[in-house]
């Protein structure tokens, strides 16, 4: 589950980092009331408004701008919120934006004695170890430095049995150049940092910019956070932060109905169930010279109204010109099945306006088998894998 950054940083204070301050805004006069609520509190006089969206690169978006008094916040928070913006990780169209973040400017003016730093926490799962990565040139061109000047960039491995011991903390700070009270303080910034991230059950953290301030301090600027959803159950709070507005809107609808989806780019929609078998149909796919258009596991129970929901999802996306079923029956009667296929294409009736390929092997295949042949549906049904990848291809042809 992604977050936004304000959210981010919410968790990021829970656990004892110094975060840049800011408070959400969902329209413009929110955003003037949020500025002068941060005046009184911190004394700034200039603010950065923020849009608060999943994507990274929302500066070179234009999704960032720094206002230096209260007409200029209002002004670029009527000017962010409800634009498309488009960033590197974004679709090609966009993502609307519904909110921006008001934060404090920590870049004091007239100071130069500032730096920005890259770090991030996750999992490095050919190692079985939870990495550090950072670099001492963060910022906006980060992607850069990694690829012209990769010696910037540092790692620190973490066995989670062990946890982050406090020489590693004080390699990293020494290793970005810092001294004195800023080196006192990183050490006292990743430590808290690799806490948040493994108490919050977090897949990412991804901090860029961490700033080292002129009074030498350091503080996150921005927050990337990713939290795994399979343990979403220990943290019920972290469950209401989910912003269905930037999820996809058929892998949420899929979701609500029980059914593993992933949307993917191809022209072929597959249904299957197992998620190994999901995967070798997708190279079948592939193998027959088509694109896999998604990733759906049924489960053990495909029964005809939850065949008909998967139809229905997987004929959301535009782009599939062929469906390819896929079924091991082992739980689930082949059979049974089949009756399902049938039965929910009935109930479709014209919904249905492309080829369907169906292959179904295990327990009662040839009973399954002979149903759909004689079901008079304009469905190909095929046992072995090269006979369904002969039939896609030949439908896509």
């Amino acid at each position: 589950m992604n977050l936004h950054e304000y959210q981010g940083k919410e968790i990021l204070a829970s656990f004892g980092v110094r975060i840049q301050r800011g408070i959400v805004a969902q329209n413009a006069a929110e955003a003037v009331a949020a500025a002068k609520q941060l005046t009184e509190e911190t004394g700034t006089g200039w603010h950065v408004v923020k849009a608060q969206i999943h994507a990274g690169g929302r500066g070179k978006g234009g999704g960032v701008k720094l206002a230096k008094n209260l007409q200029e916040v209002e002004q670029h928070a009527e000017n962010i919120i409800g634009m498309m913006l488009k960033t590197p990780q974004t679709p090609p169209q966009g993502k609307k934006v519904h909110q921006v973040l008001v934060a404090e400017d920590v870049y004091y003016p007239g100071e130069t004695e500032t730096s920005e730093i890259y770090m991030s926490v996750l999992l490095n799962r050919a190692r079985g170890k939870n990495m550090i990565m950072y670099s001492p040139q963060g910022g906006m061109d980060i992607e850069a430095v990694a690829e012209e000047t990769p010696h910037l960039i540092f790692t620190e491995e973490i066995d989670p049995a062990v946890g982050l011991m406090p020489f590693q903390a004080r390699s990293i700070a020494f290793n970005l150049g810092l001294s004195g009270a800023a080196f006192k303080d990183m050490t006292k910034f990743v430590s808290s940092l690799y806490t948040a991230y493994v108490k919050s059950d977090a897949s990412l953290f991804e901090i860029n910019p961490v700033l080292k301030t002129s009074d030498n301090k350091i503080m996150a600027v921005d927050a990337k956070v990713t939290i795994d959803d399979n343990a979403l159950y220990r943290h019920r709070d972290y469950t209401d932060m989910r912003d269905l507005r930037e999820e996809n809107a058929i892998e949420v609808e899929a979701k609500e109905a029980g059914l593993n989806y992933v949307d993917l780019d191809g022209n072929v929609g597959c249904m299957v169930n197992g998620a190994g078998l999901a995967m070798a149909t997708m190279d079948l796919i592939k193998m027959a010279g088509g694109e896999p258009a998604n990733f759906l596991d049924v489960g053990g129970t495909a029964d005809a109204k939850r065949v008909e929901t998967a139809f229905r999802i997987i004929l959301k996306d535009p782009n599939v010109k062929a469906i390819l079923v896929n079924i091991f029956g082992g739980i689930v009667r082949c059979d049974r099945v089949a009756q399902g296929i049938v039965d929910a294409y009935k109930n479709m009736g014209d919904a249905i306006n492309v080829p369907i390929i169906v292959r179904l092997q295990g327990t009662n295949a040839d009973i399954a088998k002979a149903l759909i042949d004689n079901s008079g549906l304009a469905v190909h049904s095929a046992v072995a894998f090269q006979e369904a990848a002969d039939k896609v291809q030949e439908v896509l042809a």
